[in-house]
């Protein structure tokens, strides 16, 4: 259903970044900068919720983030004034075994292995590096992701072919015992179990102390899901996936129209 409730008392706002905020171009829309100082005058807090680590996500928003929170790594990291509020550390023994039962799926794949210091890739050739360079600001090449010494928070395989049909297919065994989340197109990202955005949604809701009905969030992917039932005000953008769009309550422009300014300049009127 569209948009039309009077005047909410909105605090706090997440939003997804790819195929959400970000234009078609993969850029933040130059709308979003006045908003942004309309909210830090109200005391809304503004969180980029996405499956992008820290470090790329702090360096999209430059030092309008000083006054953001962060929830990377699809709510593995929550980050405020660049002090960490909540993270969730794979076991290394876990990780070796994703790593390991990845490397064996028949598709061609790439294994970024994602800490909080920075992301980990062997996989060196210039298609896959090109793809990992869009999304970790923080990358570093290593010889043997086993001995990479990071304390990390998730693993993203990306599927040259798509992502839901082919490596998500291949780790139901997997699924079992981790969180498995298809991302976007090409992104399949694996977690602690019971990890998302939406349990970081709501544990950010306990730290500044709102309610869900004071919670708008933006999503288009799967990864998004959770942070739309955690949200009073939960839009699907009009380019989201089926099951995001049935899951929440509202509808928004697409991100080629800049549907999250668009609302967010309705939420704040």
């Amino acid at each position: 259903m569209p948009f039309s409730d009077p005047r909410p008392d909105i605090r706090l706002v997440a939003v997804d970044m790819d195929g959400t905020l970000l234009d078609e171009s993969g850029r933040v829309p130059e709308g979003l900068w006045p908003l942004l100082a309309e909210m830090t005058r109200r005391g809304i807090a503004f969180a980029p919720a996405s499956g992008r680590q820290y470090a790329t996500l702090r360096r999209e928003f430059g030092s309008h983030g000083d006054d953001m929170v962060f929830i990377a790594e699809n709510g593995t990291f929550v980050v405020r004034h660049d002090v960490e509020l909540s993270s969730e550390r794979m076991d290394r023994d876990v990780v070796r075994e994703v790593v390991a039962t990845v490397r064996t799926v028949p598709h061609d794949v790439g294994i970024v292995l994602c800490g909080k210091r920075s992301a980990y890739i062997e996989r060196t050739d210039e298609a896959f590096r090109r793809e990992a360079d869009r999304y970790y600001a923080e990358l570093r090449e290593v010889a043997d992701l086993d001995e990479v010494d990071d304390d990390i928070i998730k693993v993203a395989i990306f599927d040259f072919d798509q992502a839901e049909r082919g490596v998500r297919t291949a780790l139901d065994d997997l699924a079992r015992t981790h969180q498995v989340v298809v991302s976007g197109e090409h992104w399949v990202d694996i977690m602690n179990p019971g990890v998302n955005k939406g349990v970081a949604l709501r544990r950010l809701q306990n730290t500044l102390g709102v309610t869900a009905d004071q919670i708008a969030a933006f999503g288009d992917y799967l990864n998004d899901l959770e942070m739309m039932d955690a949200a009073g005000y939960s839009f699907a953008m009009a380019n989201a996936h089926p099951e995001v769009a049935a899951r929440a309550r509202y509808r928004a422009p697409s991100n080629a129209e800049h549907g999250v300014i668009r609302v967010l300049e309705e939420l704040l009127r």
